[in-house]
């Protein structure tokens, strides 16, 4: 499945994945306690998997993603999000 983004040549691709899988989560398309594999997320925005990396970054460091260690990432709970 592709997402089909047509990307702005003027911002970071990682920052246009970070801003549609938020906007993923907030609309619940990706559920809290969902996986959320690199792997996919390549095949899915047709990016490099350091461009993934980034924006999973971004996305623990806002909250809305937790990582277990050898296990994977994960959707966080709703109550864990900022208040956007």
């Amino acid at each position: 499945m592709s997402v089909g983004l047509d990307y702005d040549e003027t911002r970071p691709k990682w920052r246009q994945v970070y801003a549609h899988v938020k906007e993923r989560i907030r609309s619940g398309e990706l559920p809290p306690r969902s996986k959320v594999s690199e792997h996919r997320l390549v095949a899915e925005y047709g990016v490099v998997r350091d461009t993934v990396r980034k924006a999973l970054r971004a996305l623990r460091e806002d909250g809305y993603v937790y990582t277990e260690h050898g296990i994977g990432s994960f959707v966080a709970e709703e109550n864990a999000w900022p208040d956007d």
